[in-house]
């Protein structure tokens, strides 16, 4: 029933395994980083997200997306939780797409506030929606930014519930292992992005999400816009 659910209001990511062509690309572009002090020289046609997957997933890294390319040492600030409770913690992510998100998102150009959210559920499947107010997204709010992967030792996670956004928080300061650039081509869901209105009930902008990135879809299609 929850996936039902799930399913109906969001979309679900694909879970495909890494092919032998990206374990060989992805592994050799790491050391190669590694020896780069860090810096990522990404040569490959795999999508980002994939290869930031991969880190997370074969090299235990946490990842953090942000438009600020010259972070050398993350600090803990006051930030609030996905229930609203106040932490002083560095956040990131267990997700490729996720974190790109949060690095192309230009956050001076948001109007109001925006909507978003990676669902995980206890089998592994993923979820998500990408909500702006209109007046964001007529304001073209993409930029390059970066993706910091993280040493994933000093990360516990914030909520293991049957489904829970994928979000792990530190409380220690820490300095980035590897970083990339990243663009909103890099973004998976670009094309997927709603709009709602600034004061409605979050419930109304989950149940008109896909209704609502249906029609824009169309109506980028035909170029009926009004």
């Amino acid at each position: 029933m929850i996936s039902f659910i799930l399913n109906l209001l969001f979309y679900q990511r694909s879970n495909s395994p890494f092919s032998s062509e990206e374990n060989t690309e992805f592994e050799d572009m790491y050391i190669k980083s590694i020896q780069n002090t860090g810096i990522i020289n990404y040569q490959s046609e795999f999508p980002k997200y994939r290869f930031i997957d991969y880190l997370i997933q074969e090299k235990s890294f946490v990842a953090h997306g942000s438009n600020n390319k010259d972070i050398e040492l993350f600090e803990t600030r006051k930030q609030t939780l996905y229930n609203g409770e106040f932490v002083n913690a560095i956040f990131a992510t267990k997700d490729g797409i996720w974190s790109i998100f949060y690095a192309t998102l230009d956050r001076s150009k948001v109007v109001n506030n925006f909507r978003n959210a990676c669902l995980k559920t206890l089998k592994n499947k993923k979820y998500y929606f990408f909500s702006l107010t209109k007046k964001t997204l007529d304001k073209d709010p993409w930029t390059s930014g970066m993706i910091y992967l993280l040493s994933s030792e000093l990360f516990e996670q914030t909520n293991k519930t049957r489904v829970h956004f994928d979000e792990w928080i530190s409380k220690q300061e820490i300095k980035p292992v590897l970083r990339l650039d990243v663009s909103k081509d890099d973004f998976e869901y670009i094309n997927k992005i709603s709009t709602h209105k600034s004061k409605e009930s979050i419930i109304t902008t989950w149940l008109l999400y896909k209704v609502r990135t249906s029609i824009l879809g169309h109506t980028k299609r035909t170029g009926n816009f009004r």
